[in-house]
């Protein structure tokens, strides 16, 4: 009878000795991370009765289902079962696969649902349908019919694309952790999931493999650029019979033709990574096909307005986009991700390869690249116009979101014949990311490329001129950036280019602020801020020409002026609502109070100068702030009470990290490291020799959110050892000299 418990000799787990629950494959290797989306999993399957676990090819989907499986089995008394749907090519053979994996025998002519329904009836059992993506709507009608009919039955499936089926609930599996933690030794249990998968892997055919101190980051790095995939994890490690870590690393530009060899004994789909990536396109309409393929040109993370004006056209309408695309996160080939501007898409490094391999093969790839340059050039050009204005901070967040696309503009631009112009004016006009936002060092690489490539004077090369120039000016690099902007202002006095002469002249009187010769600044800032009125310009670079007139009046010791000059910045920055110059406004202002005494006002506005640093990730003006802090704890506090000088030494440590990033490019100005130096002497001479080194160690080991912290007021005097003495002397020393450790 079709409720009848016992156990007849066709029935799931049924043997010569009774009943035995279903047998799923024993694992032959190690089951590696993953134990947070096995909780989840477990969970899942204890509360709901269709699961389906989805994720791209490769990233371990049916590795997981059947852990979880195993592990839920004592709650399915008559078994878990596992179905490879791979191999079924024919939907309406579906039933008769399970049938067989059930190890019914059925020799009637009855539809295989009406078997299953029969056989099943009062069971409780686990199946697990591994591989649905190229049958889909079989096993969601497959689905659908055994959940109605057997409530003692529970499905878990497996599947690069959902069922849709009702009821179903989705854990999407994503590629394994790969970011190392803090140098520091290496402790095998808290090395990322990717990195322990490739180690364990890698001792199967290396067994003295470890991974140490030594060889972390090369691993890491292999893991990152195989996007921690697990498959490409593993067939990577499988590669170190006759590579080093780094030999494979150095070849995987050719992965489809490195990564394989896998075992013999796996799934035909798994063998290599090529094979498992088309498999997953296979299952594409030849529009999802198409769009996969030309979206290989984006680098990293995009959206829906970037990929509509970049894929659209010849094949697909603009509007066709978005369904392809939503086709395309269905079956894993695309992944989404929540952003503060709303959903954004990337594709796996090797599912992206794999795509641009067929994007060359239709012969659409210069048109495609063409399209991706246009648009990134256009998120450059608004995030500049946008860059003075309420919305500052999101645009240097979109800018940073966009961050490997514009260098993918860019490295088009440098390596294909005639994009000379565009690439001098893309990374020029991105000046106010790399300034802004703490990339100095590549807005160098970048310019100082395309400059090599093209002396035509053009409106661009002038841009590009006065931009290196400025970068190499706040890198310290005065050498570079005096004939730099000599060469723009020459070349805007040539061709009439009133813009690039004011650009040049005001940043050849920042060489000259830097230079300590601020009697020189001052004039060139003040012949600059009259181009500037002459011609209509007015953005962050006015305003900090304006406090910078002002920092060298200061310099000069004429305070008032300065004052004068860093009010009107300051009015101009609260007017437009701009926030990053806004930042060195706080840091002038606090410089100047300090100088006149108030030492708690100077406190408040340099502590403001960090926060707003902090918030562009500008390490120039977070080390410049830092560092005066630093000298103002030096300070008494309320009156009676000696400054901090372990804390004012602890913040110098901290500044001094800082100051290594972007290389101290201010040491040999008296005016701008001059509170550094101050702060040292007056450490040196209050603190031991101890508590002085001891303190500066302690801050360079703050990283930098903590150093940020630390600077407002946050951190106290924790991280500085043993108790905080009282300053020996605490008066301003008479003459700035260099201090050791400063």
């Amino acid at each position: 009878m079709a409720g009848d418990r016992r156990a007849q000799p066709w029935e799931p787990g049924a043997g010569p000795h009774g009943p035995e629950p279903g047998r799923l494959p024993a694992e032959v290797t190690a089951f590696v991370g993953r134990q947070a989306e096995l909780a989840e999993l477990t969970g899942l399957l204890a509360s709901a009765r269709l699961v389906t676990v989805t994720g791209p090819g490769g990233v371990g989907k049916s590795r997981l289902a059947l852990r979880a499986a195993a592990r839920a089995a004592g709650a399915f008394p008559d078994g878990t079962w596992l179905v490879d749907v791979a191999p079924v090519q024919d939907g309406l053979l579906l039933g008769d696969a399970v049938l067989e994996a059930l190890r019914f025998a059925d020799g009637t002519a009855r539809p295989p649902l009406d078997v299953l329904t029969e056989r099943l009836a009062g069971r409780r059992l686990l199946l697990v349908l591994d591989g649905c993506e190229h049958l889909v709507e079989a096993c969601a009608d497959l689905a659908d019919a055994l959940l109605r009919a057997l409530p003692g039955l529970r499905l878990l499936t497996t599947s690069r694309t959902a069922l849709r089926a009702s009821g179903e609930h989705l854990l999407a599996l994503a590629p394994l952790p790969v970011d190392l933690a803090p140098p520091g030794p290496v402790r095998p249990g808290a090395l990322p999931d990717a990195v322990r998968l490739f180690a364990d892997r890698a001792r199967a055919v290396l067994p003295s493999f470890e991974v140490t101190e030594a060889n972390a980051e090369a691993v890491a790095l292999l893991c990152r650029r195989l996007d921690g995939l697990p498959l490409a994890v593993e067939l990577a490690a499988g590669r170190l019979r006759a590579l080093s870590v780094e030999q494979v690393t150095a070849r995987l530009d050719d992965r489809f033709r490195l990564l394989t060899g896998g075992s013999r004994t796996a799934l035909p789909r798994h063998r290599t990574l090529r094979t498992t990536i088309g498999w997953s396109h296979e299952l594409c309409t030849v529009q999802e096909r198409l769009l996969w393929a030309r979206l290989s040109v984006f680098a990293g993370g995009f959206d829906l307005e970037a990929a509509e004006y970049v894929c659209a056209g010849e094949g697909i309408e603009a509007e066709e986009v978005l369904d392809l695309l939503d086709e395309l996160v269905a079956k894993s080939v695309v992944l989404s991700e929540d952003s503060a501007f709303g959903v954004r898409f990337r594709l796996l490094d090797s599912l992206r390869e794999y795509g641009g391999q067929w994007l060359r093969a239709a012969g659409e790839e210069q048109r495609l690249l063409r399209r991706h340059r246009d648009w990134y050039l256009g998120v450059a050009t608004w995030g500049e116009v946008e860059w003075f204005g309420p919305r500052q901070a999101e645009t240097a967040e979109r800018t940073g979101l966009a961050h490997g696309n514009l260098r993918a503009a860019l490295e088009y631009c440098l390596g294909e014949p005639g994009e000379e112009q565009i690439a001098l004016l893309l990374a020029a006009t991105l000046w106010f990311y790399w300034v802004g936002c703490g990339h100095l060092g590549e807005g160098r690489h970048w310019l100082d490329r395309a400059l090599a490539l093209d002396r035509e004077p053009t409106e661009a090369r002038a841009k590009a001129l006065w931009v290196t120039g400025h970068l190499a000016v706040l890198q310290g690099d005065l050498g570079f950036a005096r004939p730099a902007l000599e060469d723009c202002r020459r070349q805007a006095l040539n061709t009439g280019d009133d813009r690039a002469l004011a650009y040049a002249v005001h940043r050849q009187g920042c060489v000259a602020l830097v230079g300590d010769d601020p009697d020189r600044a001052a004039e060139l800032f003040e012949e600059a801020l009259w181009h500037y009125r002459t011609i209509g310009e007015l953005n962050s670079n006015v305003v900090m020409a304006m406090l910078e007139l002002g920092l060298a009046y200061l310099f000069q010791g004429d305070l008032d002026s300065g004052e004068l000059w860093f009010r009107q910045a300051r009015e101009l920055c609260e007017e437009h609502g701009e926030q990053w110059a806004y930042g060195y406004v706080h840091y002038a202002m606090a410089y100047s109070h300090w100088l006149d005494g108030a030492v708690q006002p100077a406190r408040t506005l340099a502590r403001e100068c960090v926060r707003l640093h902090h918030l562009f990730h500008d390490l120039l003006g977070l080390a410049l702030g830092v560092d005066l802090l630093a000298l103002l704890e030096t300070e008494p506090g309320r009156p009676g009470e000696p400054g901090d000088l372990r804390e004012a030494r602890v913040l110098q440590g901290a500044a001094h990290r800082l100051w290594r990033t972007v290389g101290n490019p201010f040491l040999g100005s008296r005016n701008f490291f001059g509170p550094h130096q101050e702060c040292a002497e007056r450490a040196l001479a209050g603190l031991t020799a101890q508590e002085y080194e001891d303190c500066y160690e302690a801050g360079t080991l703050l990283d930098l959110d903590a150093a940020v912290v630390r600077a407002l007021g946050g951190g106290g005097s924790a991280a500085a050892p043993g108790p905080a003495p009282g300053p020996r002397s605490a008066a301003p020393a008479s003459a700035p000299s260099p201090a050791r450790n400063s």
